[in-house]
């Protein structure tokens, strides 16, 4: 097995002396991904909102079908309760930006070949609570409740 497939695998092998030079395929391709996007800004081939939008559904039309209903519900539940987000890509994942910097993304399951799709919030989304709170939400599926927290994080993120 290529250890650079598997992130606990690679891990392991650098554990017991094997290869490991600190990224797995996947990292090193969601960094040419990102590096992609930035050169992208860098040349003057500036996205539209529109434009933006469109990529990101892409990338969510792109995910297993499991992943997949979820992430198209938060991209709604995300443009309800803070449509003054820019949607955009972000490492190849569909993400949502307040005046450029990113503040909640969405992370399918096979990116980083998880167990659950992620919810994830920037520090710039500023959900601070006391001295611990969460910044990322694994999501296996999305009931009412969760709807409504979602939506509460996301109109306090973007506040």
């Amino acid at each position: 097995m290529d250890d650079t497939k598997d992130p606990k695998a690679a891990k392991k092998a650098a554990a017991k002396g094997g290869a490991y030079d600190g990224f797995t395929d996947d990292e090193r391709a969601a960094m040419k991904e990102h590096a992609q996007e930035l050169k992208a800004t860098r040349t003057g081939k500036r996205r539209t909102k529109a434009d933006a939008e469109a990529a990101v559904l892409e990338k969510i039309a792109e995910m297993p079908d499991e992943d997949r209903v979820i992430a198209e519900r938060l991209h709604t539940l995300i443009k309800e309760n803070a449509p003054e987000l820019t949607p955009k890509l972000w490492y190849g994942m569909p993400a949502y930006a307040k005046n450029g910097k990113v503040l909640c993304f969405v992370q399918a399951a096979a990116k980083f070949k998880s167990r659950y799709l992620t919810l994830g919030f920037d520090d710039s989304a500023r959900l601070d609570d006391g001295t611990l709170w969460p910044t990322a939400f694994a999501v296996t599926e999305l009931t009412a409740a969760h709807e409504k927290t979602i939506a509460a994080l996301v109109r306090k993120a973007a506040g």
